[in-house]
Order: structure tokens, then C-alpha cells, then sequence
């Protein structure tokens, strides 16, 4: 039930809608791809994403096809000859899924969109801040104050469940020959696990991930590069280009290490920012430099020796 009030409307997000040039009376929920200017009246949201929100649009779409590549990789096996042809299953499903979510959304039928613009942390959790003008009667004004941020994400993760379905397992079933048939589909099985992982994870904590973001990619990004090239025995540039699944791992993360700085400086003075992206060698330098010294044999060899 809507409260009525006489000049301003309580709360964060409760408004007036605009009905025919003239006010509405009472005060309530903005309608979908609105929310409530200055003067607590919804105003349509006609701007276009800044960068560092098409930056976390990205990051939100790459976690399900990193999750795919994993997967995919984890359960093929070396010998098997299908994965490159589930990779780039994988990376056609994400990108159709993009496109499409991209068509569905207003403007509806082009590959842009209008967004309002994220002002604060409680934007991502309009249902927490619905007002009691007179603490009886709670005002329900849950809204997509950040539209489409929310949203578009989980019809991303849908549209990417479904192409999933349709493509994967027809492609599996006739080229994963050098698996057995209780590990063709565990790569889809997987899939099916973390699709509504990645769901919760945007619905709940949506708001917290859009901030977080750039420190997640950077942080993330050196463990598993730490890992894979201890795992691998890469101590050397002879052992690291001996074949080319390390160097295609390599730049890999040497893309999410610019992305993560990229993300975090939003490119906001290029001439300050961009020398930045010359840090994006330097883990893996690093790595190889000092792997010598912290080899575990030669010090427990030196810790024998009495060294």
C-alpha cells in the first residue's frame, strides 16, 4: 500500500512517476530501467555504461567460460584430441550468449544499452532500505537502481545455460572419443553445479563484486599463475618455452593482469595510468628469477650440508 506524502517521498529509493507531465500522488516503486533523481522524481535512465562498468560486465561474463576451460581441461586427460574443440564450443556458447543478452535488453534489437549510473554500495540493495514513514506501514520501493547491472548478468548466465545444452552435448557425444563414457559429460555435469553457484553469487553478492572486482582478477590471477608454473616445474625462460600450452597460459594471465590494472585505474589520466600495464611481465619475471633460490631440494641439500 502506497503512503501518500505531501512533498517529499521517505527513503532512498521511493519516487514519484510522472503521469501524463503531471506528478503522481503518492510516492512507491520507480518503474524498471528508472530510478529517483535529486528531487525524489523517477527519471528515466538514458546513459550509456562507463567504462568500469563494461569492465565488470566482462569480468561477471568470463567467469563462466574461464569455469568452462577449466573444466573442459580438467576432465579430457592428455591424450584426449577433443578439448580444443570444447574450448572453442565453450568460447562460441559465451559469446552467443553475450550477443543475444545484449539484443534482449533496452534498447532492445542493438548491441547497446542504457544504464543508470551506480552512485553508491546501496544502489545493488534497494530491498534493504524500504522506508516506515509512520513505523507501521513499511513503503516497498525494491527497485533495479543500478539497471541493467543486475539483471543482465543473470540472463547472461541463462541464455549461456541453454546454448550450453543445445551445443555440448551433440559435439561431445561424437568427438570425445578417447574418453569413457562416464567422463565425456563430467565437464557438463560441472557446468551444471556452478551455473547456479555464479546465479547466487550475482543475486547476493552483486554489489560487493562490483567493487571488488580488479583486486579478485589481480589476486586470483598470481595464485594461479604461481601454481601452474610450480606445478609445470617452470624454473627457467628454456623450460617455460619449451612447449607452446605455457606460453598460451602465460599470456592468458598476462591479459587478466592488464585487465585487473586496467580495471582498477579506469584509464581515469592515460598518461599516469597506461606506463601501469608495463607491471603486467613482472610476477612471472619475477617467478623466474627466484626460482633457483627457493627450490625445496636444494634446501633441504643445504640444510644437510649444515649451510
Amino acid at each position: 500500500m502506497a503512503v501518500a506524502m505531501s512533498s517529499t517521498c521517505p527513503g532512498l529509493y521511493c519516487g514519484k512517476t510522472l503521469i501524463n507531465g503531471s506528478l503522481d500522488g503518492e510516492c512507491g516503486v520507480c518503474p524498471r530501467g528508472e530510478r529517483t533523481n535529486a528531487h525524489k522524481i523517477c527519471q528515466k535512465c538514458t546513459e550509456s555504461p562507463e567504462l568500469y562498468d563494461w569492465l565488470y560486465l566482462g569480468f561477471m561474463a568470463m567467469l563462466p567460460l574461464v569455469l568452462h576451460w577449466f573444466f573442459i581441461e580438467w576432465y579430457s586427460g592428455k591424450k584426449s584430441s577433443s578439448a580444443l574443440f570444447q574450448h572453442i564450443t565453450a568460447l562460441l556458447e559465451c559469446s552467443v550468449a553475450a550477443i543475444v543478452t545484449l539484443l534482449v535488453n533496452d534498447p532492445v534489437g542493438m548491441l547497446s544499452i542504457r544504464s543508470c549510473r551506480v552512485q553508491m554500495l546501496s544502489d545493488w540493495y534497494t530491498m534493504l532500505y524500504n522506508p516506515s514513514p509512520d513505523y507501521v506501514t513499511t513503503l516497498h520501493c525494491t527497485q533495479e537502481a543500478v539497471f541493467p547491472l543486475y539483471t543482465i548478468v543473470l540472463i547472461y548466465y541463462a541464455f549461456c545455460l541453454v546454448f550450453m545444452m543445445m551445443l555440448r552435448p551433440l559435439l561431445v557425444k561424437k568427438i570425445a572419443c578417447g574418453l569413457g563414457k562416464s567422463d565425456r559429460f563430467k565437464s557438463i555435469y560441472a557446468a551444471l553445479y556452478f551455473f547456479p553457484i555464479l546465479t547466487v553469487l550475482q543475486a547476493v553478492g552483486g554489489g560487493l563484486l562490483y567493487y571488488a572486482f580488479p583486486y579478485i582478477i589481480l589476486v586470483l590471477s598470481l595464485i594461479t599463475l604461481a601454481v601452474y608454473m610450480s606445478a609445470s616445474e617452470i624454473q627457467s625462460f628454456k623450460n617455460l618455452i619449451a612447449k607452446k600450452k605455457r606460453l598460451v597460459v602465460l599470456f592468458s594471465h598476462w591479459l587478466l593482469h592488464a585487465y585487473g590494472i586496467i580495471s582498477i585505474s579506469r584509464l581515469d589520466r592515460l598518461e599516469q595510468d597506461l606506463p601501469l600495464l608495463a607491471l603486467v611481465p613482472g610476477p612471472a619475471l619475477f617467478y623466474l628469477l627466484t626460482a633457483k633460490f627457493t627450490e625445496p631440494n636444494r634446501i633441504l641439500s643445504e640444510g644437510g650440508n649444515g649451510h
